[in-house]
């Protein structure tokens, strides 16, 4: 039989509690590579117009015939809080109706007017959400682009939709009139 031989010197009780190893690190896992695509790589949907160091509002209306009228009436209290006394009302009313009804018109469940505004000037946007390149995508209304206070107009599509945009003027030159 074989003996048992015990370890020289004093007996000492384990340590309570007993002590358990650390856990352990996983390995810092490298990024995976994305897809290069039109999206943005960081958020995974697409860039989105961003306003920054001014005021801003957005507004969203089902659209329907009601839309243009809604639109103007909200646009205008909004505009109202930035406290611009030199607006020429009736051009602003009159720009927001006219972008909004062009917009409905030209199909789309939906519309979204942007305000924003920045030097005595207010930028209207109206968009469709209408992302499909054969809808009825009109030009400016004439009588929005002709409007005293109104510097600058158009459209554009991108991913979001068709848009229709004017620059209002709170100071606005006199129009030089052709003879």
């Amino acid at each position: 039989m074989s003996e048992v031989v015990e370890a020289e010197g004093p007996q000492v009780p384990p340590s309570y509690p007993p002590k358990s190893p650390p856990p352990r690190k996983k390995p810092v896992e490298a990024p995976r590579p994305q897809p290069a695509t039109k999206e943005n790589s960081l958020t995974g949907v697409p860039p989105r117009l961003v306003v920054t160091s001014r005021r801003a509002r957005v507004l969203a209306f089902r659209a329907d015939q009601w839309a243009a009228k809604k639109a103007a009436g909200q646009a205008a209290l909004a505009v109202a809080e930035w406290h611009y006394p030199l607006l020429d009302e009736h051009d602003f009313l009159k720009t927001v109706h006219g972008l909004v009804r062009t917009a409905v018109a030209a199909g789309g469940r939906r519309v979204s007017v942007h305000l924003a505004d920045q030097d005595n000037e207010i930028l209207v946007m109206v968009l469709n959400h209408q992302t499909d390149t054969h809808g009825n995508a009109e030009a400016v209304p004439a009588e929005v682009a002709m409007l005293r206070t109104v510097d600058a107009c158009g459209t554009h599509t991108d991913h979001d939709g068709h848009t229709w945009w004017a620059l209002l003027n709170f100071q606005p030159q006199q129009r030089k009139h052709l003879a």
